[in-house]
């Protein structure tokens, strides 16, 4: 008889283990909706937990959409179009005016109806808080009603995507019950999709079940049961186990122990990206960012790190965006790279790298990077962390280099919102505390153009100028892999991550 190898039996000890905790996780205190079987509820893993109390006007309302409690005005197809939600005609009064009918018949989560009133005042919430939306970085943005069915939205300059803005999980319309005193904003039983959000555990499980009263196609699943599994191991587990049904973003590394048709690999626009600090330490100096970026090699990287899962990046937007790459071959991109500093020898110079564990192959490139930059002459000490313990200091510029899993499109179907949000001189998660007018320039003009082929165009001209500060150096475009139980339908597979279960979502069998 074969005795197994102490690190097999380990594993195997570490998934039953983990396995078992979660399902008993998601069984107690979880009782399904009355007239339903346990086995109409869905059980999700989810990467993350809440960073901000599921409060929608941060990330978190990112959970909410693909939870499809709460919803916008607006939403987009696969092209980026805008198409009808809680909205369902709209039209340009001018330059900086939209007015938007609002759809009839709609109940909040709490009962009340869905008035002109309400969208105001919701939409007005997010345009004064503080911090704001990232969706309206660089956008003074006004509400009003016109009449009892309509609001009109205003921005201070003209701003062709304003349908596409309001489109953001971080706009979402909630009940005037989750507005409390102090700016907190909570979401419980105060959306208006077809599951309403029942309770909230920290940063341990939430409750979803289905809204009776829902305008729309009634939800197929009696519930939604989420648990927040940061440990990719233990989320590769419950899928493998069936403890849950759905499971955001199983790691590279566990694919191989998981049957194939539980597996479905999602191209996402989204880019694994190295951010310089080119305000102190020694990426201050543009020369010696560009030793860093000469010293890196991405082919490297993915192949170890994704075992080639991934796509080498070219620029900062990936082939998601098909489009992208046919503008880097416009003579103007390619001029604008030729400026990019010499680079200078490394010196032995010391600079503190991080990135955090939530994503499970950062801290593999990590290492990676690690032993590139000290082969070019630099002398790294490495940080890492789960990410809500570590994404302030890394906003607040206490690392050298930032290695950070960020999505382009996320907030509007456009990339202008990520390049303000990270590289503009006001933007609100510029890791790379990068200031430059050239590039401010570049990102108003792209901003100011309505969506097209010229905007597309100045996008690129925008990502050339910031590549070539080398403020930041993208690495690879990841695909994210997503696990589904045999016994589950109609699951969203998002490259926006914005939807996952639908009304349509549900348990066969």
């Amino acid at each position: 008889m074969a005795i197994p190898h102490p690190k097999a039996v380990a594993a195997i000890f570490l998934t039953f283990t983990m396995a078992a905790s979660l399902s008993g996780c998601f069984a107690p205190g979880n009782t399904p909706a009355a007239g339903s079987s346990a086995d109409s509820r869905i059980k999700v893993a989810m990467l993350q937990p809440p960073r901000s109390g599921l409060n929608p006007l941060s990330d978190d309302a990112f959970k909410l959409s693909r939870w499809k409690t709460a919803e916008t005005l607006i939403v987009l197809d696969a092209l980026g179009d805008a198409q009808p939600s809680l909205s369902t005609a709209w039209k340009q009064l001018d330059g900086k005016t939209w007015r938007f009918e609002l759809r009839a018949g709609v109940k909040f989560h709490d009962g009340t109806p869905l008035t002109a009133e309400q969208v105001a005042a919701s939409l007005t919430a997010a345009a004064s808080a503080k911090p704001r939306p990232r969706i309206l970085d660089g956008v003074q943005l006004s509400v009003r009603t016109d009449g009892g069915d309509a609001v009109v939205v205003s921005t201070q300059t003209d701003d062709p995507l304003v349908p596409q803005r309001l489109s953001s999980p971080q706009l979402s319309i909630l009940a005037a019950s989750a507005y409390k005193p102090g700016g907190v904003v909570s979401p419980i039983s105060a959306g208006t999709g077809p599951y309403v959000l029942a309770s909230a555990e920290g940063t341990t499980s939430a409750t979803l079940n289905r809204f009776a009263d829902y305008w729309g196609e009634k939800a197929a699943s009696s519930g939604v049961d989420v648990q927040y599994v940061p440990d990719g191991t233990a989320r590769a587990a419950a899928l493998r186990t069936g403890t849950a049904d759905v499971v955001e973003a199983i790691p590279v590394g566990q694919v191989a122990q998981i049957k194939a048709d539980l597996i479905h690999e999602v191209p996402m626009p989204r880019t694994n990206t190295l951010y310089l600090n080119t305000k102190t330490g020694a990426f201050a100096d543009p020369s010696v960012r560009a030793a860093a970026r000469t010293s890196i090699d991405r082919a490297a990287i993915v192949e170890h790190a994704y075992e080639g899962r991934a796509d080498i990046a070219e620029g900062l937007l990936g082939p998601a965006l098909h489009w992208a790459a046919q503008e880097r071959q416009n003579a103007t991109y390619i001029e604008s790279l030729k400026k990019r500093a010499q680079a200078a020898p490394a010196g032995g110079r010391r600079i503190k790298l991080g990135t955090f564990t939530d994503r499970a192959e950062l801290p593999e490139v990590a290492v990676q990077l690690e032993q590139q930059l000290e082969a070019a002459g630099f002398i790294v000490e490495q940080v890492v962390r789960e990410y809500q313990h570590i994404e302030s200091d890394a906003l607040a510029g206490k690392f050298d280099a930032f290695i950070l899993s960020r999505a382009t499109v996320l907030d509007s179907g456009d990339p202008v919102a990520y390049m303000f949000s990270d590289f503009s001189c006001t933007g609100s998660f510029n890791i790379s505390q990068f200031c430059d007018a050239e590039v401010d320039a570049a990102l108003g003009r792209a901003a100011s153009i309505p969506p097209g082929p010229e905007r597309r165009s100045a996008i690129a001209a925008a990502e050339a100028l910031i590549l070539s500060k080398d403020a930041a150096v993208p690495l690879l475009h990841e695909r994210v892999i997503q696990g589904e139980s045999t016994g589950i339908r109609h699951v969203e597979r998002d490259p926006r991550e914005r939807a996952l279960i639908t009304s349509k979502t549900g348990i066969v069998g």
